[in-house]
């Protein structure tokens, strides 16, 4: 098929993440023309524009600043590097191969397709909808989710209701109960359905303590009353089995629900292109180099597992750029490989190349959910490999523990662990050089013993 345009390197999505991405690229040896940003919105930043809170940049610039000040430094690198960009412009396909081919429509060009060398999936991620929470009751107005709600205030300028209940504790549930009680709501409860909240430590603080605003784990909503407008919202007590509790039926009055009940990546592009998906986080199972199981395409962000820091979702950006750069510039990873021995004084003889191609599985065990990446090319790594994950549940005074091969290799104490806040640990290169026929890594947490 030929394509109507080419582009070295294809991002898809203009957020934090394609945006870092392109800029690691052009840094990385990729030519700004050779790149090529797709954005669905008519501004590129992704949902920081909605984010008018501060406290993001703080890992990146060693400052503080809101959602739309960080959005714009970015903007202003790529745009001071010249990288171009569409707007107002859907993916709707992507097909695989050694050259992929995008297939994009706008109201400009109508439909066209681009030729790729490589694609940069950086879609970001949704919100988790009411209709996939199963809430019994009418459907009223007044239910909305908090990201929606979030862009009426912050974007435009409306106010969702004023007598709120919050079902879900994640980051944007939390950021919003403070942002109704400033603009003059009363923010009644946050019910969250775990025995743990789902945001970080931080905003359970500043959003929730320091305005008085309750929040009520292993609770849910049972019942919304209302027809034409949320009158009232019942919350019960769940047990174990996350079935509520008779008896502990609390009705709150109140004209708004928001719902902060989790984020899914955005991965419809990644599947249809065939992408291996990883059942726990709904993103792409990815190598270290942060590529999928589709040669040549490349993801990290949100669409890859949901962060909490954007300053995180960054920097696992500018490693993507990096190595799609690398990937294009050499052509194909042999090329990668011989090159880079070459540079390090090692013969790249066949055998090593087939040793680079068998790569080191990642295992998640013992209350780690996830780990990014599922597998590592030692010869494809860089000298520091991060490795990124979350637990399933919280944790006091416990370890994590690195396993090569089912053998401790190393054990870190943490004071807490909480699946609401991502960890990671960093592997050196070297270390895993030196161990004998490395096959597995695995990532567990070990409680401390009990008295």
């Amino acid at each position: 098929m030929t394509a109507d345009r080419k582009a070295k390197i294809v991002i898809i999505g203009g957020g934090p993440a394609g945006l870092a991405a392109a800029s690691s690229a052009v840094k990385n040896g990729t030519a700004a023309e050779d790149i090529l940003i797709i954005e669905r919105d008519h501004v590129l930043g992704g949902i920081l524009n909605q984010c008018i809170h501060n406290g993001f940049g703080l890992h990146t610039f060693n400052e503080e600043l809101t959602g739309p000040e960080y959005a714009q430094r970015f903007i202003n690198i790529v745009e001071e590097e010249k990288v171009p960009f569409l707007l107002d412009t859907i993916v709707v396909d992507v097909s695989a191969g050694s050259t992929k081919i995008i297939s994009v429509m706008n109201k400009t060009d109508g439909f066209f397709t681009i030729a790729a060398d490589a694609v940069i999936l950086a879609m970001g991620c949704r919100e988790r909808p009411r209709g996939a929470l199963n809430i019994p009751g009418y459907r009223p107005a007044g239910i909305y989710t908090a990201g929606t709600a979030q862009r009426f205030v912050n974007i435009e300028g409306r106010m969702p209701g004023h007598e709120v209940v919050i079902l879900g504790s994640g980051d944007i549930g939390l950021i919003m109960a403070r942002r109704m009680t400033l603009e003059g709501a009363k923010v009644k409860v946050v019910a969250e359905l775990m025995p743990y909240s789902g945001g970080l430590k931080r905003n359970i603080v500043q959003c929730l303590d320091d305005f008085g605003i309750p929040l009520k784990l292993s609770h849910t909503v049972i019942d919304i009353k209302g027809k034409e407008r949320v009158e009232a919202v019942t919350i019960a007590e769940v047990g174990p089995d996350r079935k509520p509790v008779p008896g502990t039926e609390e009705t709150y009055t109140c004209d708004t629900l928001l719902l902060s009940c989790g984020l899914i990546p955005e991965n419809e592009l990644s599947s249809q292109l065939g992408v291996e998906m990883n059942r726990v986080t709904s993103g792409p199972v990815v190598n270290e180099s942060l590529e999928t199981s589709v040669p040549g395409v490349f993801a990290c962000g949100n669409v890859l597992h949901v962060h909490d820091l954007v300053d995180y979702v960054s920097e696992e950006a500018t490693a993507a750029g990096k190595c799609a750069a690398k990937y294009v510039n050499a052509g194909q990873w042999s090329e990668v490989y011989r090159t880079d021995a070459e540079s390090a004084g090692k013969p790249a003889s066949e055998t090593d190349k087939h040793a680079a191609d068998i790569p080191i599985e990642i295992i998640a065990r013992d209350g780690v959910r996830y780990t990014v990446p599922s597998t590592i090319h030692i010869d494809r790594m860089e000298d520091l490999q991060k490795i990124r994950f979350r637990v399933g549940a919280v944790y006091r005074d416990a370890s994590v523990v690195i396993d090569f091969n089912d053998k401790v290799f190393r054990s870190q104490k943490k004071r807490i662990l909480a699946p609401g806040e991502m960890e990671q640990v960093i592997l050196k290169k070297s270390d895993l050089e030196a161990a004998p026929d490395l096959k597995t890594i695995t990532i567990r947490i070990e409680e401390a013993p009990k008295d």
